[in-house]
């Protein structure tokens, strides 16, 4: 055979089998219809221990029990998408003036509403009750017992009542009287008698029914330079700036007490004293300012009971003023902190009105400030702790109403 024969046959032959390939490719595909997708990475669909795709109920069964339903996934709800709704740090319980707020023994707090001349208190549950069914007109200052609800009522004239609003009783109290303080068990109350005489300026305490008046102490010249701030220990009953000059920003805070006793003194570093007694009474807040603090007020913390009264004193070292504290125990003091404050402030703290708060919670014992938020700006004017509830309760300068904040 020849060579020209041979390659005609060989490529007749290369034809043929490339066509029955062909042939039998085209069959296969045909028969076996489209390749079903077979997942490999866990957690896509169809894949062991997977989920059924989104829209599809399947019915499944726990491993050897056959017919028991498998409980879904903790905290997944077919066909509800997950929320990331946090609410507001700070609430505001009451739209309406609450002047001359304080807090009271339940978690409730106590305030006035000078356009209708009513005095209301705020339950822990959010509820208002009003605190008596008469009005009051025009009144001027209230000072609040710590626990009970009994007040002094200040007016425009001078005049001054005691309304216990659980009695709904009232009880008249002598116009020169000025100043006013409750004990902590809110059956008396402190105040300075102002003579029209120096030899008759005293100290004095009266029950809460306006009788059994006593004299503590003869002021005589020195009424300005008196405090009435009565402890939760009965200890003290004032504060008297008349103690040894010892320089022009260090001063000597004498403690007052009942019975004439001789406490010791308090050294402070600056002018312009201001106070808070802690629950027990055992330790002081105070605010002095100075030229080291360029006239700004400064928070002091000092023991101030018995023989411990003057030692552990150590500055927080925070521009703020004791109003804007409150304590949480003898160890904690939450505090609303300008968050700046101009030079002179101390002096002039109406410099400072309007400018915004960062609350703060203070431990006494390290001196850790941990910042709280408020998620907006505040104007604090005070601040109360309900331990009770665990929840801080202030009033804004600008803003009406009672504001609170869940800690």
């Amino acid at each position: 055979m020849s060579a020209k024969l041979k390659r005609i046959l060989l490529i007749i032959g290369l034809i043929v089998v490339t066509a029955l390939l062909a042939f039998a490719l085209y069959y296969f595909f045909k028969k076996a219809g489209p390749l079903a997708y077979v997942p490999t990475e866990p957690g896509e669909p169809g894949a062991p221990g997977a989920l059924p795709p989104a829209g599809e109920r399947v019915a499944t069964t726990s491993p050897g029990i056959p017919g028991e339903a498998v409980l879904p996934v903790a905290g997944y709800i077919p066909g509800v998408e997950p929320s990331y709704y946090r609410p507001e740090p700070v609430t505001q319980l009451t739209s309406e003036p609450a002047n001359y707020s304080s807090l009271g023994k339940a978690g409730d707090m106590r305030y006035y509403n000078p356009y209708e001349g009513k005095f209301y208190k705020i339950m822990p549950d959010g509820s208002t009750k009003e605190l008596s069914g008469e009005t009051f007109y025009n009144v001027e200052n209230v000072t609040w017992a710590k626990n009970a609800d009994k007040a002094v009522l200040e007016y425009p004239d001078n005049s001054k009542i005691i309304s216990n609003f659980d009695t709904q009783k009232q009880y008249t109290l002598p116009n020169h009287w000025e100043e006013f303080s409750f004990s902590d068990d809110s059956s008396q109350i402190a105040a300075k008698a102002i003579g029209l005489s120096e030899d008759n300026r005293w100290l004095v305490t009266v029950s809460d029914d306006g009788t059994g008046t006593k004299l503590i102490e003869e002021m005589g010249s020195n009424q300005d330079k008196v405090t009435i701030d009565w402890s939760p220990s009965r200890q003290t009953v004032a504060f008297s700036m008349t103690g040894n000059a010892l320089g022009m920003y260090r001063k000597e805070v004498l403690l007052v007490g009942l019975n004439g006793e001789n406490f010791k003194s308090l050294v402070v570093e600056g002018m312009g004293f201001e106070s808070q007694w802690s629950p027990t009474g055992k330790k002081l807040l105070y605010s002095v300012y100075s030229d080291r603090t360029d006239l700004k007020p400064e928070l002091w913390i000092v023991n101030s009971y018995g023989q411990e009264i003057g030692s552990h004193r150590q500055s927080l070292e925070i521009n703020t003023w004791p109003e804007k504290c409150a304590f949480a125990g003898d160890t904690t003091v939450y505090c609303a902190v300008p968050s700046y404050l101009p030079q002179g402030a101390g002096i002039q703290p109406k410099i400072a009105d309007g400018i915004p708060d960062n609350l703060y919670k203070i431990d006494l014992t390290t001196g850790l400030k941990t910042p709280i938020d408020t998620g907006g700006d505040y104007s604090i004017q005070s601040v109360s702790f309900d331990e009770t509830n665990n929840r801080l309760l202030f009033v804004d300068m600008y803003q009406t109403g009672i504001y609170e904040v869940q800690l």
